[in-house]
């Protein structure tokens, strides 16, 4: 379980940036604790995904500071804090279409273990990465389409495969930007059960933005929410659903939903 009392995983402090005139994040104070899920929602517009992308490295803030258990990181590249254990999805699939939905997996096993693609022909040598694979694919319920081929996958399930590859790099954090993202309705409630099963376990942490307000309401620890790049709101979800901030956010006054 969670401790409440643990120093948090990733924190931010004053992190700002603009572009041009535009202050798109400003003085953004967050932290997450280990082993919980937090979300990041907000009206469109607000800075969610410019915030996750300095998180993550895409973006370099223009003051402020980003910290992944209390180092300073704010000058390291994506890769750099994938190789501390952050590891992130986008809102596009990022997935081999003409590999098999184990190979797929294999591969970022593979590349975790320092074997690489020099190591494609004597795969078989090492039986442990298959396996390891498999039951990674179990976690996200696709050990049922193991042989077919990723472009064989409808899009839920190339969401499912792709967080089954960033969970066989095994990191510390996960980023899941929407997850449910072009998604049809129908195939949402495997993503909400996948990540379900994922934060129950409580070995990683998860940071997720997302739409959808009954799945955020639903399976988050605490919500931080943003308003014009200003963080207005942090807490557990009934205290974000009560609060008039949030309320007057989205709606002007009315009732948070989807």
């Amino acid at each position: 379980m969670a401790d409440s009392n643990a120093p948090p995983i990733i924190e931010t402090r004053d992190l700002t940036i603009r572009f041009g005139g535009h202050v798109a994040v400003d003085n953004v104070n967050f932290s997450l604790q280990p082993f919980t899920l937090k979300s990041i929602i907000g009206p469109n517009g607000a800075g969610k995904t410019t915030f996750f992308n300095m998180l993550t490295g895409q973006y370099k803030p223009s003051q402020g500071s980003v910290l992944f258990k209390g180092r300073d990181i704010t000058g390291l590249s994506p890769a750099q804090r994938t190789k501390l254990g952050m590891g992130r999805s986008f809102q596009l699939t990022n997935i081999f279409p003409e590999l098999t939905v184990l190979e797929n997996v294999r591969v970022a096993v593979q590349s975790r273990e320092g074997f690489g693609f020099n190591f494609w022909r004597n795969f078989r040598h090492f039986s442990h990465t298959e396996d390891e694979a498999y039951a990674t694919l179990q976690e996200v319920f696709l050990d049922g389409k193991w042989r077919a081929t990723s472009a064989e996958l409808t899009h839920g399930e190339k969401r499912k495969l792709e967080i089954a590859i960033l969970l066989a790099l095994k990191p510390e954090i996960l980023f899941l930007d929407e997850p449910t993202a072009g998604m049809s309705q129908e195939e949402v409630p495997a993503i909400l059960e996948m990540l379900g099963k994922i934060k129950d376990v409580r070995d990683r942490t998860l940071l997720l933005v997302e739409h959808k307000m009954d799945m955020i309401m639903s399976l988050s620890d605490t919500i931080m929410v943003l308003q014009e790049g200003r963080l207005i709101a942090d807490g557990e979800p009934e205290e974000i659903y009560k609060s008039e901030a949030v309320q007057e956010a989205y709606l002007g006054g009315g009732t948070v939903r989807d």
